[in-house]
Order: structure tokens, then C-alpha cells, then sequence
């Protein structure tokens, strides 16, 4: 009898082990890095919101990250695409790692085609101001850009169907100046997009110059070290991206967008773009419930907060929180973090709350 009770008990352990590192295996994670960051932004006006950078170096041109942890980090926080944009002409460890100007991207988009993540060819073409630095995404081959003139790199780029982002317009100087050059440029349609925040700098000026020539807007981290490092991971600060509203969520979508510059910047709770876009995207981010006759409960089911003024106070309304507050008085709803120019911010008007109401 003992020998069956011990039997029994030994058999119990044993399944019981077993079932334990089973249980491991289905629910545990592989590591840190298989866990991903949601980054809660709604649709809007039919358009699928996309969160994407792009502007991103590797070691091959002078970052200190190999072009799949690229892809790791941002997957991780919750972007939807990236753009590899190495330099042509600035390649600090081009004797230690081998390979053309292509190589980068080749090794990033036959990792990102194994994930299911979009990743865009690009470059940086790097020459000191005036004209400063300019990419060039969306191309099929960055070599025959490494020439002598900036401008027939530009040209070049064009011939593949590219659409050019003007880099950080006030670095290294802290001038944001509009040079003959740019102006020559943009008159020819020649830049399309540029980059109102780069980093973790702003260039407000920027941001009517989208409105005077047509351009898009738009925010990438300029990245050269890990992502975590500049930023934080999980409960650190949200790296800065380009919000892109697309008819589909590929490559092909991306494009289309940005030529259409349906496009907002997005950076420490900051939000820049046209009031065609800005507007519905707070509009489907904030959620309203009449509970009283002069009290309402405001959702904000984002991951933007956003502060509002109406009649003289000022309305916070967090992420992911739910915020009861009086209803506002009629006159214009201003959201202070959500610009539209440089002294101009987003104005929606009070018919939109009487009209939900």
C-alpha cells in the first residue's frame, strides 16, 4: 500500500511539473521584446490613423544600432511603419560594416517582411546650410544620389518617385531660415514635407511654412542611439512620430498620404497639422455624456491628452480618463496643444458640444 501511495504521489509531482512548464511555455512571453506598446490613436474620416518615423539611422551611416533592433524598438512602441534614412555622405564605420547604400534597408526590410511591419527606403542626403539635410523616401536606389551637387542627388531622387522631407531646419544654429534655395525649391515642388519637430526640438516657424507652400508636417526622432535611451520605454515619454492618415494600412497607402500631405506631427502631448485633420481626430478621441442638466463626463480615449479653453478656464482632459466637468459656455472651444500655425491653435466651434448634447 505505501509503495502505491508513494507511487501515486511521485506521478502527481511529475504531472504537476510538467503541466507547470507547459503553462510556461503558452502564457510567458519570450522576452521583454515580444511585448508590444499600443499606441491608442482612433480613425478618423475614413482614414486609418498611422503612426510612423521617418527619419532613422544605423550603423551604417552614424548610429550605434543594427537596422533590425530599428525595427524591434519601433514595433515595441506601437509604430506602424518606419523609413530607413542612412547618410550618403556621412558613414563613420563604413570599414568595419560592409556593404552600399542599400544595405541597410535590405537588411531592415527582409526582417520587417518576416514581422508584418512596414519599413520604407530612404536616405539622408547631408550637406551643410543653406540647404542643409534633406531625405529622400519612398527611393528604389540611394547610390546614384552620391554625388557632388546636392541638388542633382534631389533630382535624382525625384526620377524614383521620391518625396523629399527637409531635415531640422533650425540645427545646428537655432535658426529656422527659409533660404533662396528652399524657396526655389518648394516653388518647384521639389521638397514636400518638413520636419516641425526633430528630436526633442521644435521649430514653430516651421509650422506656417507648411500652411504658405503646401507642405506636410511632420515629427521623427532623428534616432542614432537606442530609442529607450532618449525616450524611455513603457512608462517613459512617447517618442516622437508622424501621424499619417491613410486609405490602407501599407506601403502603398503611406505614400499616397504624404503626397496628399495628410499628415500631423505628434510630440510631448503636442499635435501639429491642418484643422481638416486635427479637428475629427479630437472629435473621435473625445467622448461626451450629458449627466445632468448643466454637467457633462468627457472621455478621452487617446493616448494625446488635451487642453482645452472656453470662456476663460482651462479643461484638461488626460489619457484614458474620464473627466466631469460643467458644460461649457457658447463661444469657440480652443485646444491649446493642438496647432494649426505658429500662433494659431485648433478652434472647433461650441455647436459641436450643443450638437452631441
Amino acid at each position: 500500500m505505501k509503495r502505491v501511495l508513494l507511487s501515486f504521489v511521485m506521478a502527481l509531482m511529475c504531472c504537476t511539473g510538467a503541466m507547470g512548464q507547459n503553462v510556461n511555455k503558452i502564457y510567458m512571453p519570450q522576452s521583454i521584446g515580444d511585448v508590444r506598446q499600443e499606441v491608442v490613436i482612433p480613425d478618423v474620416a475614413g482614414y486609418k490613423v498611422l503612426k510612423c518615423d521617418f527619419h532613422i539611422h544605423t550603423v551604417f551611416s552614424d548610429g550605434y544600432v543594427w537596422p533590425t533592433m530599428r525595427l524591434e524598438e519601433a514595433w515595441q512602441e506601437g509604430l506602424d511603419a518606419i523609413a530607413i534614412t542612412d547618410h550618403i555622405e556621412y558613414r563613420p564605420f563604413k570599414k568595419v560594416v560592409v556593404g552600399d547604400l542599400n544595405e541597410s534597408f535590405k537588411i531592415a526590410k527582409k526582417h520587417g517582411d518576416g514581422m508584418g511591419f512596414i519599413v520604407i527606403q530612404g536616405t539622408e542626403i547631408t550637406r551643410k546650410k543653406p540647404l542643409g539635410h534633406l531625405n529622400a523616401l519612398f527611393i528604389n536606389d540611394a547610390n546614384v544620389m552620391d554625388v557632388e551637387d546636392p541638388l542633382v542627388a534631389i533630382d535624382k531622387a525625384l526620377e524614383q518617385g521620391a518625396f523629399i522631407l527637409w531635415n531640422h531646419p533650425g540645427w545646428p544654429d537655432d535658426k529656422s531660415t527659409l533660404y533662396p534655395v528652399h524657396e526655389e525649391l518648394l516653388k518647384a515642388n521639389k521638397i514636400h514635407a518638413v520636419e516641425v519637430l526633430n528630436h526633442k526640438e521644435y521649430y514653430p516657424v516651421a509650422f506656417d511654412w507648411c500652411n504658405q507652400y503646401g507642405i506636410a508636417p511632420m515629427a521623427n526622432t532623428d534616432i542614432h542611439d537606442l530609442v529607450s535611451g532618449d525616450y524611455g520605454w513603457g512608462g517613459g515619454k512617447m517618442r516622437p512620430m508622424t501621424l499619417v492618415f491613410a486609405t490602407e494600412r501599407s506601403e502603398k497607402g503611406i505614400k499616397e498620404a504624404l503626397f496628399a500631405r495628410r499628415t500631423a506631427a505628434l510630440f510631448d502631448g503636442k499635435l501639429v497639422g491642418k484643422a481638416e485633420y486635427l479637428m475629427p481626430l479630437v472629435q473621435a478621441s473625445l467622448k461626451i455624456r450629458r449627466i445632468g442638466e448643466r454637467t457633462i463626463e468627457v472621455t478621452n480615449i487617446s493616448d494625446i491628452p488635451f487642453e482645452m479653453t472656453n470662456g476663460g478656464k482651462l479643461y484638461l482632459f488626460p489619457c484614458h480618463k474620464t473627466v466631469r466637468i460643467g458644460i461649457p459656455k457658447e463661444g469657440a472651444l480652443v485646444f491649446e496643444n493642438c496647432f494649426v500655425g505658429m500662433k494659431q491653435k485648433l478652434s472647433i466651434p461650441f455647436e459641436w458640444w450643443s450638437s452631441i448634447l
